[in-house]
């Protein structure tokens, strides 16, 4: 690709990001994009199972493995071995090289699954040092209490390994066959409860929900037609309630109750409006990302970082929301002051430390300074 071809193509790249930055930040916030149904999660099912066809890389001399080796051949017909009191030799399944004992995993979505569904799942060795090439065998999957030992589906298939550098762990495609349907109901008592999401709990989040809710009740919408084609109003003035900064609960007005998932539809779809963000900001350190609110601000301060000195006052005194950004002998040389007043933004100090090509390390060593010495507003995520 020649040079200039591929700047027009950086160039168009660059000018798609932004314009579709904008438009997101333009487009409203949802129910559903901070919220979920209560009830809808996802489960797992899990068992044990055996792997076969591996090339000497299973378990061996694993007791557990051999005896459920035998058990397995046992029930299938296979002729094995046993005492004068009936129990299993296993003796005669020790050093089997080619066949390992594992765990296997599926993840049931949130929305449930149907008889006969098929879905991927994991596999997982016990003792083996790698499981390529192995098929496992047909293995039924409990759901996950251990007082409850129903099975819920069957795995069996050929297994692929995700990693190459990780052998002992691998997936089948479609592997799972479920035997049973899980519905996962969000209705209960005519009452549908949202959960809104971890990181955006707060109480100013779940009473804004609620209002958004009620306001849009107390207008009245319209219930189910009627056979004549017309609508019929429904009395639906305060069916919100925040119990807390996690929990919602919502009633289901008598009219939608035998069609609950239209109502549903319907408040998911419902805008938040005037939605304040929490202040925070998140570091990953060893992937050296910041990720920065715009509404975290910080204090009139005066960082001293190796040879600059970077300050959020003007030389007039006056705190305003852009950085002014000075070395040590005076001269200004960052970003001047500006007319915007108020308290300066994180956001703000962080880009003139990129302005200045500080190494990312040091702007996340700033950042935890600033928040231990409370000049920090907002709320600070490290992981």
């Amino acid at each position: 690709m020649k040079p200039n071809t591929l700047l027009n193509t950086i160039l168009a790249v660059a000018i798609a990001f932004v314009l579709g930055s904008q438009a997101l930040g333009q487009s409203e916030l949802r129910i559903k994009d901070l919220c979920r149904l209560k009830g809808q999660e996802e489960n797992t099912l899990q068992g044990l199972g055996l792997v076969v066809g591996l090339k000497g890389t299973g378990d061996g001399d694993i007791k557990p493995m051999t005896r459920a080796l035998a058990r397995s051949m046992q029930l299938m017909g296979g002729q094995v071995a046993s005492d004068l009191q009936g129990r299993i030799i296993e003796k005669e399944m020790a050093n089997a090289k080619n066949v390992a004992l594992v765990f296997v995993e599926v993840k049931i979505p949130t929305t449930g699954v149907q008889q006969g569904d098929k879905l991927n799942c994991q596999v997982n060795a016990i003792s083996a040092k790698s499981l390529e090439g192995g098929s496992l065998m047909l293995t039924p999957l409990l759901g996950p209490r251990a007082d409850q030992p129903i099975v819920f589906a069957l795995a069996s298939g050929q297994i692929s390994l995700e990693d190459p550098k990780v052998p002992t762990a691998g997936k089948i495609v479609q592997g799972c066959k479920m035997e049973m349907t899980v519905a996962n109901e969000f209705v209960a008592e005519n009452r549908i409860t949202l959960i809104v999401d971890p990181a955006h709990r707060s109480i100013e989040t779940s009473q804004t929900i609620e209002d958004v809710i009620n306001d849009f009740h107390k207008k009245g919408i319209s219930g189910p037609a009627r056979p004549n084609g017309t609508s019929q109003k429904v009395d639906i003035s305060d069916l919100a309630r925040a119990v807390d900064q996690t929990t919602i609960e919502v009633n289901i007005p008598p009219a939608y109750r035998e069609r609950p998932v239209s109502f549903v539809s319907l408040i998911l779809d419902l805008q938040l409006l005037n939605l304040h963000n929490r202040k925070r900001v998140y570091i990953q350190e060893r992937e050296g990302v910041v990720i920065i609110g715009e509404e975290v601000t910080i204090a009139p301060v005066a960082i001293a970082h190796k040879n600059l000195t970077i300050s959020t006052r003007s030389s007039q005194g006056v705190t305003n929301g852009f950085v002014p950004v000075s070395s040590q002998d005076g001269s200004l040389i960052g970003p001047t002051a500006a007319s915007n007043k108020g308290r300066p933004t994180l956001k703000n100090l962080s880009d003139a430390l990129n302005t200045l090509n500080v190494p990312t390390s040091d702007v996340i060593a700033i950042i935890k300074a600033l928040k231990r010495q409370g000049n920090l507003y907002g709320e600070l995520v490290i992981e």
